[in-house]
C-alpha cells in the first residue's frame, strides 16, 4: 500500500486536537514532560532566528540584486507597496473588528495561572546575535553581494543558506507539531483552551474575507492599468490560486501561476521575469495573515499597541518576508524575531502564531501568487507604454 503522506497543517491539526484531548486526562508529570522539551526547543528557536534571518535574507537580497534594471526596481517597488498595504488593510480591519469579537485582557500566560506545572530542568541557549543585528547585517551582506557579485562569499552565502534551510526541514518544521502538542497540552490541563480556540475560528474567518478583499482590489488596479476586465483577470488565474492551495509553496506554483499570466496577455518575457521574482518579494498574503494574527492575540493579552507600532512592524515585515518563499513554514519562521523583538511576543506568545499562521498557510500563499499575476499585468502594460 502507499505510505499515507499528512502534510504539515494535517500534523498541526492532529497535534492540536491531541492536546486538547490529552490535556483533559494526562497526568502532571507527563505534562511536565512536555513542557520541558518546549522549554529547550523554544531556546533553540530564539537561537536559530537570527540564522534564518542572515542565511535566508542575505542570498535573496544578492541574488535579486543581480538583476539590475529598471524592470527589477519597478517590479521590487510594486511587489513591495502591495504587501505593506495588505499589511495595512489587515491593521485597519482588525483593529476595527476585533476588539468587539475578543475578550480584553485575557493573557495567554494567565491560561496556565492557577495550576501551572513546571518543567523538570532548563537549558538555555544564547543567540549569537540579536534580532535588529541579524537584520541589519543580512541587508548589509545582500547589498553588498549584489554590488560586487563576489563568486566565494556568494557561494559562501548559499552554502550557509543550504544549511538554514535543512535546519528548518529536518529539525524545526518536524518538531512544530509537538511543540505545538505541548503548548496545547498545558493549555488544556489548566483550562480556558476553548475560549482560545473559539477567538481562532472567529480571526481566520476575517482574515480569509480580507484576503479575498485584497486579492479583488490587486485585479481592479492591474484591469484599470491594461483597460481589461478585473473579475475575468482574476477568474484566469484560478488554476494558480487552486494550485497553491494544494502545494502550500509559491516556487511550486510558478510554472502554473506563468502559464496563467501568459493567459491574460502578458508577454513571455515580462511574464518569465516577473513571476518568479515575484514569488520571492511579494508575500501580501502572509503578511496581512501574520498582521492579523499578531494584532488579536494582542488585543487577547490586553497588550499595548497603536498604529505606530504595527506601521514599523508591517515596513519591516515586507522586508524580513523574502526569507520566506521555498521554505515550508518559512514566512512565520522569518517573523519570530520581529514579533519578540517589535511587539515583544514571548514563547507562548510564539507558539499560538506558528498555529493560527500554518491553519491559514494555504491560503495565504494563495493570494501571493494570485497576486503576482495582477503585478506581471501592470509590469507589462508600463513596459510597453515606456517603449512608445
Amino acid at each position: 500500500m502507499k505510505k499515507l503522506k499528512i502534510g504539515i497543517l494535517g500534523k498541526i491539526l492532529i497535534a492540536i486536537a491531541l492536546g486538547i484531548g490529552s490535556g483533559l486526562i494526562a497526568p502532571e508529570w507527563c505534562v511536565r514532560i512536555f513542557l520541558t522539551f518546549n522549554g529547550i526547543f523554544s531556546q533553540f528557536l530564539g537561537f536559530a532566528i537570527p540564522l534564518i534571518i542572515v542565511g535566508l535574507v542575505t542570498t535573496a537580497i544578492g541574488d535579486i540584486g543581480g538583476k539590475a534594471g529598471k524592470m527589477l526596481l519597478v517590479t521590487v517597488l510594486i511587489a513591495y507597496f502591495s504587501t505593506i498595504f495588505a499589511g495595512l488593510v489587515s491593521y485597519l480591519t482588525g483593529a476595527a473588528l476585533f476588539p468587539s469579537m475578543i475578550q480584553t485582557g485575557q493573557s495567554v500566560q494567565e491560561v496556565a495561572a492557577a495550576n501551572e506545572p513546571t518543567p523538570f530542568f532548563s537549558v538555555t541557549i544564547p543567540p549569537l546575535m540579536g534580532v535588529m543585528t541579524a537584520l541589519v547585517l543580512a541587508f548589509t551582506l545582500g547589498l553588498g553581494l549584489a554590488a560586487t557579485r563576489h563568486k566565494t562569499l556568494m557561494d559562501a552565502a548559499h552554502g550557509f543558506e543550504e544549511i538554514v534551510i535543512k535546519t528548518i526541514k529536518t529539525a524545526i518544521i518536524p518538531l512544530l507539531p509537538l511543540y505545538i502538542f505541548g503548548i496545547f497540552l498545558n493549555m488544556t490541563y489548566v483550562g480556558q483552551v476553548f475560549e482560545i480556540l473559539t477567538v481562532f475560528i472567529k480571526i481566520i474567518g476575517i482574515i480569509f474575507l480580507i484576503h479575498i478583499g485584497i486579492l479583488l482590489l490587486q485585479f481592479c488596479v492591474a484591469g484599470g492599468f491594461a483597460r481589461k476586465n478585473p473579475f475575468k483577470l482574476l477568474w484566469t488565474m484560478m488554476p494558480a490560486y487552486f494550485t497553491a492551495l494544494g502545494t502550500q509553496s509559491s516556487a511550486a506554483t510558478i510554472p502554473v501561476t506563468l502559464e496563467q499570466t501568459r493567459r491574460n496577455g502578458v508577454s513571455e518575457d515580462i511574464a518569465g521575469f516577473t513571476v518568479p521574482l515575484c514569488a520571492t518579494i511579494h508575500m501580501s498574503g502572509s503578511t496581512l495573515k501574520i498582521v492579523a494574527c499578531a494584532l488579536a492575540l494582542m488585543i487577547m493579552q490586553g497588550s499595548h499597541y497603536d498604529f505606530g507600532m504595527f506601521f514599523g512592524f508591517i515596513c519591516m515585515l515586507g522586508i524580513t518576508m523574502v526569507a520566506a518563499p521555498g521554505v515550508p513554514g518559512g514566512a512565520i519562521m522569518a517573523a519570530l524575531g520581529l514579533l519578540q523583538s517589535m511587539l515583544g511576543f514571548d514563547q507562548e506568545a510564539q507558539a499560538l502564531m506558528i498555529a493560527l499562521y500554518i491553519a491559514m498557510d494555504s491560503f495565504g500563499t494563495a493570494c501571493n501568487v494570485t497576486g503576482d499575476g495582477a503585478i506581471a499585468i501592470i509590469i507589462d502594460r508600463l513596459m510597453k507604454k515606456g517603449a512608445q
